[in-house]
């Protein structure tokens, strides 16, 4: 009926497509294992799409322009839906090891690359990933309460969720009181018959009462302390536990990544600075080992011109103690200042300069995590 034209049902196309993906298994020892499907993409097209753009100069120019244009529709319409999606982190695992394997086969043969440097790429690939697995771990999340302990919110009255409330923050201490002005939508905000300063930060698809900056992420469905955000590239919560890893990741990620293109460049555009052979080198398609290498080289620029412009949003966040979630909530509020250009929105909520700022951050992780709202009760 589709391929004719006809009508279908609403929900028939999502159902074959889920039916497809649930299908999808490779034979193993211990049964079938299934394939998510948003894995496959990047190691089918990845290659193919670097050997066609390494073929002329044009098809290059194509298809490198092209790829940022796709890989953003697909985060759109995947942020739009609400989905959790592997595509991002296959694609990111996949483009450095491609990338390594590009400059080992196709660059260090050609002589001009020293076995040291080749070591250092390497420890800072190693290290990349070191700092990647420790950002993909528990973010923060909240303990969710058990099914029989759960608090039903509904099912209190306004006095009871009051007082429990106004103990709960007398002795979590000040920084439970101040809670992020604005809630994303879903959640409940401050009765208006609370008293001043007691603020309520109850979220509604957890059934628990959170502390101050945590957030609830709606990807993964779990409240986080201190949640930043959602990075679709880990494909996990940016939280209390792991922001210090995930910064450490992207500044290996940009030092190794610079590192790459640098040697590379040096070994396929003799006699000219890194920056100029980026735009000029006239011998880049002489041959297909060097229009690949070339080819790989602009990928990877592009990549890093993305992430680090995620890195320098995420530092000067930092320096002024806002989380992208608090720069969120306060535009859609109107209670923040844009500066430096509108790069970091300062809240003013939780920023005492620049020391003490970077100092909080670098002790995240350290203190106790809260006690939950049944342990205190």
């Amino acid at each position: 009926r589709w391929l004719t034209c006809k009508s279908l049902p609403p929900g028939t196309l999502e159902r074959i497509a889920d039916t497809i993906a649930d299908r999808l298994r490779v034979p193993w020892f211990s049964g079938a294992v299934k394939i998510n499907v948003s894995l496959v993409p990047p190691l089918v097209l990845l290659p193919v799409f670097l050997h066609v753009a390494a073929l002329h100069f044009l098809l290059g120019l194509i298809v490198l322009t092209s790829l940022p244009v796709v890989v953003l529709w697909y985060y759109y319409l995947t942020h739009r839906r609400k989905e959790r999606t592997l595509f991002f982190l296959s694609l990111g695992l996949f483009s450095l090891g491609y990338m390594y394997y590009v400059f080992l086969r196709e660059v260090v043969p050609r002589g001009h690359v020293e076995y040291s440097q080749v070591v250092a790429l390497t420890c800072g690939l190693i290290l990349m990933l070191a700092a990647l697995s420790r950002a993909k771990k528990d973010p923060g999340y909240l303990p969710i309460p058990a099914g029989d302990e759960k608090p039903s919110h509904q099912g209190l009255p306004n006095k009871s969720v009051r007082g429990s409330l106004s103990g709960l923050h007398g002795t979590s201490g000040a920084a439970s009181s101040r809670a992020v002005n604005g809630e994303a939508k879903g959640y409940c905000r401050m009765s208006a018959e609370q008293p001043e300063g007691v603020k309520k930060d109850w979220c509604t698809k957890c059934q628990l009462v959170r502390p101050a900056r945590a957030g609830h992420c709606r990807l993964c469905g779990r409240c986080v302390r201190r949640l930043d955000h959602h990075c679709v590239w880990i494909n996990s919560c940016i939280g209390e536990q792991n922001h210090q890893a995930f910064i450490l990741a992207l500044s290996f990620f940009m030092l190794t990544s610079v590192y790459g293109i640098t040697l590379t460049l040096h070994t396929i555009c003799r006699g000219r600075t890194p920056f100029v052979a980026l735009f000029y080198c006239p011998g880049a398609y002489s041959d297909y080992s060097s229009a690949l290498s070339f080819t790989c080289v602009w990928y990877c620029a592009i990549v890093t011109a993305g992430m680090g412009y995620i890195l320098l949003i995420q530092l000067l966040n930092i320096s002024y103690n806002v989380t992208e979630r608090e720069a969120r909530l306060a535009l859609r509020d109107n209670t923040g200042r844009r500066l430096l250009g509108g790069l970091v929105i300062d809240t003013g909520q939780y920023n005492r300069g620049l020391l003490c700022n970077w100092g909080h951050f670098l002790s995240l992780g350290s203190s106790p995590p809260q006690r939950s709202a049944e342990d205190i009760v």
